[in-house]
């Protein structure tokens, strides 16, 4: 039985390997549409739960991680940029605001299977036009979520956090650590029954 990580994310990957160096990656290409009227608090962990499915299908005999990192500010998801113009209004409106990060991850094997959410939120500086013209003259922002990464040079625009730091890089290592764990016996026990928390952390 292996581990399997259906993302490519560079970022994911590395801190995966916090955790341990025995996993294979295998991105999915999943249709990241939300069902209408759904709560944006749900958004991270149905989407998460999506891409695990789908490699599931494909490694019925591993454990499959399945992860997606949402953004949100005032019920308002904010995706990856479309393009400057696009990542430009995301950074305005995050300026000088306290939004939430919210990751969420879902293990399966075979038809086992949980899921669950963990939130952090993050404060940013009230920002000029000219810081956010210089950070999106960086580059970095147009392929995360909310057009920063905390990671890199958006560590320049956050005030401060509350929660856990690599929950807004992408993964909670240490919520993951856990629920693997307990993953893991339910796996290898399956007599125990094992429940969908669904919750938050």
């Amino acid at each position: 039985m292996s581990l399997i990580l259906a993302s490519g994310s560079p970022r994911r990957q590395e801190l995966l390997r916090l955790i341990t160096e025995e996993f294979t990656v295998h991105p999915v290409d999943a249709e990241e549409t939300l069902p209408e009227g759904m709560p944006v608090e749900m958004a991270a962990a149905f989407l998460a739960d999506l891409k695990a499915s789908i490699a599931a299908a494909q490694f019925p005999e591993d454990i499959v991680i399945g992860c997606d990192t949402v953004v949100v500010l005032n019920d308002e998801i904010m995706g990856k940029p479309a393009d400057r113009e696009d990542a430009f209004r995301m950074l305005r409106k995050l300026s000088g605001e306290t939004h939430t990060v919210m990751t969420g991850v879902s293990l399966y094997h075979g038809r086992q299977t949980t899921v669950f959410t963990v939130e952090t939120a993050v404060t940013f500086f009230t920002l000029s036009d000219d810081e956010i013209d210089a950070y999106l003259d960086t580059g970095e922002p147009f392929d995360k979520a909310g057009a920063y990464g905390i990671q890199g040079k958006g560590a320049l625009l956050v005030k401060c956090i509350e929660g856990d730091y690599f929950n807004v890089v992408g993964l909670p290592v240490a919520a993951l650590s856990r629920n693997l764990k307990q993953f893991e016996q339910a796996v290898a026990h399956p007599r125990v029954m094992f429940k969908r928390p669904g919750g938050q952390i």
